[in-house]
Formats: C-alpha cells, structure tokens, sequence
C-alpha cells in the first residue's frame, strides 16, 4: 500500500485533524435525521433543516473560494472549525433541552453551511500545498480514509446512542471534534504558494470572474459538474429524506439506517484502497464508469423495499464508487488547475455540484406525499443511472488524461519540495 506522503509532517496533521472531525461528522447523518424525525415525523421538515445546510454553503463557498487563494489555507479552515463547533454545539444544546424548533435547528445548520463554504475550497487548496505531485492521488486517497473510514464507526455509535441517550449527544460529540481539529490546524505548517500567474485582480469580484474564467475554460469540469448538479438534487437528496424513512417504516427503525450508514462507510475503505493502488489512464471516465453500480442501486432498491442485507451490499458499493472517484476528481483538479486559481475553481465547483440540492431536499417530501415513496425512489435511481450514462459518452470527459496544459506548465512558479519528517 502507497503511504507516502504520511512520512511528511504536515500531511500527517492535516490528514489526523480531518479525521478526528470526520468521525463526529458520521453521527451526524443518523443524529440529526432522527432528532428531526422524533420532533415532527415529517420527512418535509427534515428535508427543510438539510436544505437549511446546504443553501448558506453554495452562497457562501464562493466568497470563500477567494479568500482561500488571498489568506494563508489553514487559517481559513482553522476559522471554519471554530464556527462550525458554535453551530454543533448549539444544536446540541437545544435538542438535549427538549425545546427545539425546526427553525432553530435550520437557522443553525445554515451557520453551519457557510462555514462549510469557506473550509471546502481552502481544504481542497491546501492539499498540493503539503504533498509533491506524484503522491496527490495517495494523498487525496488517504484523506478518503480519514473521512470516510471513521464512518463505519460513526454510524454505528449513532445508532447506539440515538436510541440509547438521544440523538442530541451525537451532535454534541460531532461539535467536539472540531476543537480538535482545530488544535491540529493551528500547528499546521504549509509551502506557500504564489497566487494566480499574472497581475493579482484588485477586487473580490475580479477575482471570482478569474476563477470562473479558470472554471469554464475547461470543458470537463463545466460536463462533470453539471452532471453533479443533477445527480445531488435528484439522488442524493432522494437518499438523504427519504431513506432514513422506509429504514423506520420497512426495516427496523434507526438501527438499520445506522447499518445502511456504516455499510457506506466500509464500501469507502475499500474505496480508498483502490485508489491507493489503481492510477486509471483515464481516471473520469473509470470513475464515471464504476459510479453506475453503486447510489442509483441502492435507490432502486429501498423503492422496492429490498431485504435489508442486500441494501447493505449495494451500500457497501456505493461507498467504494464514491469514495474511489472523490479521490480521482480532487486529483485530477490539483494536477490541472495552476495552484494560485484552485481554490476559486474549486469553489465553482461546490456550487456547482449543490446548486439544486436545497430544492431536492425541499421537494423530496412533497413528491414523495404526492406520488409514494417507491415512485420517487425509483425515479430518482432511474435519473441517476441515464445520466451517469450520457456524461460517460462526452469526449472532453471520457478522454481526459490529466496535468497542467503546456501553457501553465511554462507560466506557472515552481512549488519549492516540502520536507518529510
């Protein structure tokens, strides 16, 4: 297995901070769904507190994408921790006091989701900054670990402690961990890099049309993200509302969605070890290709209310798929964008990608009231599988091979090599 870039000081305090974080982000899912769920039983009020997350982050990641390529990285992320833990920890606070309102729960989560806008592009930004070229798929790889193998516990203990104490504790856990992964944050030495090649833009807004000039320059990211967009508003939000639902109604209650959860999270093991060791000449279209296996499955099956276990298989795939492609997409974004444009690119990629997905999340439920959740399961795993499809067949997409153009190999400043401990 290619470990690498843990020999290098920083890597290994950012991949440890983002894991620790990561490990109480996989309460989330299963405490706050089900906080919501015993306060109202109404998957529309749990698609309005998601939606509440998401919308703040694609207005906020923007300005945040900016800010990551003015300000040192780390600070940006380091601030995001901070805040975010104000947001957790008051959710928490409300729930284990038994009074909580759904707008209380939105109006923090949105706190919570502009946060997010500034910590997703700086983190994204900051991984060339600690690793040489070679080793960033190793690298993006491993931080699939850190994030998504402390799923197989998270679910878990979610479960156990949603039924046990209440899920108010596992958000208040989850709040923790960002002190935590602040403390690592804050040691956290970085090269750093010179901004975009060129004059520096002399105002926030020059600067975010260069990153959309950066962004739409390239026609495989504007194909890969417009393929985002559709499937985050039409399957993951599908997933999101209303499969904790048919888990309460059809398999036994929060327990077999905190299985379905952990299932997820050991498909995304396996996920990065694939990515630890497959290097794909072209990495989208393999990416693409192995996704068609894994989300829209699971979405057929919990429509026809499959058996639990084979849920739990198609889970594990989808975790594999998922967490396989995170690490080939960050990849492929890192080698082709100079370093002084990645964050806003990045940027435009988030919003991108849940530019629709407040609007899924909001109009699950009343679909699902008007035509049965089987209907929309089925049709939000049909969507899923067509277009997968169709993005597959683009020839910008398919063909990509990856690293930076001629051009911006000649114009872009050399990134001193960062040294290993």
């Amino acid at each position: 297995m290619k470990l690498g870039p843990l020999r290098n000081r920083s890597f290994r305090l950012l991949f440890t901070g983002r894991a620790i974080s990561s490990f109480g982000d996989g309460l989330v899912p299963v405490a706050l769904v089900f906080a919501v769920l015993h306060l109202t039983h109404s998957p529309s009020d749990l698609g309005i507190v998601l939606a509440a997350q998401t919308v703040p982050l694609v207005l906020f990641v923007l300005i945040g994408g900016v800010w990551a390529d003015r300000l040192p990285r780390q600070r940006v992320m380091l601030a995001s921790d901070l805040v975010r833990f104000g947001a957790q920890g008051g959710t928490a606070a409300l729930i284990l006091a038994g009074g909580a309102e759904i707008w209380q729960l939105a109006a923090l989560q949105a706190v919570y989701g502009i946060a997010d806008g500034f910590f997703t592009p700086a983190a994204n930004g900051v991984v060339p900054q600690v690793v040489a070229d070679d080793e960033l798929q190793q690298a993006n790889a491993l931080l699939g670990l850190s994030e998504n193998a402390t799923w197989i516990l998270g679910p878990a203990i979610a479960g156990v402690l949603v039924v046990g104490v209440g899920p108010g504790w596992g958000i208040a856990v989850d709040a923790g961990t960002f002190v935590l992964s602040a403390a690592f944050l804050a040691v956290l030495p970085v090269v750093r890099v010179p901004a975009t090649t060129g004059k520096r833009a002399s105002s926030v807004l020059a600067d975010l049309r260069g990153g959309w000039q950066a962004f739409r320059s390239r026609s495989w990211l504007l194909v890969s993200v417009g393929y985002f967009t559709l499937i985050f508003a039409f399957g993951f939000s599908t997933l999101s509302v209303l499969g904790p639902e048919v888990a309460e109604r059809s398999l036994g209650g929060p327990g077999a969605w905190a299985a379905i959860s952990t299932a997820t999270g050991v498909g995304a093991l396996l996920g990065v070890l694939l990515a630890l060791r497959w290097r794909p000449t072209y990495p989208l279209r393999a990416g693409f290709t192995i996704g068609l296996f894994g989300t829209p499955l699971t979405l057929l099956l919990l429509g026809a209310k499959g058996a639990l276990w084979l849920i739990l298989v198609t889970a594990v795939i989808e975790g594999v798929t998922t967490t396989f492609f995170n690490a080939i997409w960050f990849t492929a974004m890192q080698q082709a964008v100079p370093p002084g444009e990645l964050s806003r690119v990045t940027s435009w990629d988030a919003v991108g990608s849940y530019a629709l997905k407040p609007v899924g999340l909001a109009v699950v439920g009343p679909i699902a009231v008007a035509a049965g959740i089987s209907t929309t399961l089925y049709g939000a795993g049909t969507i899923f599988l067509l277009i997968t499809v169709l993005v597959i067949l683009v020839p910008s997409v398919r063909t990509f091979r990856g690293g930076l153009s001629p051009t911006h190999l000649a114009d872009e400043p050399q990134i001193p090599p960062v040294p290993t401990v």
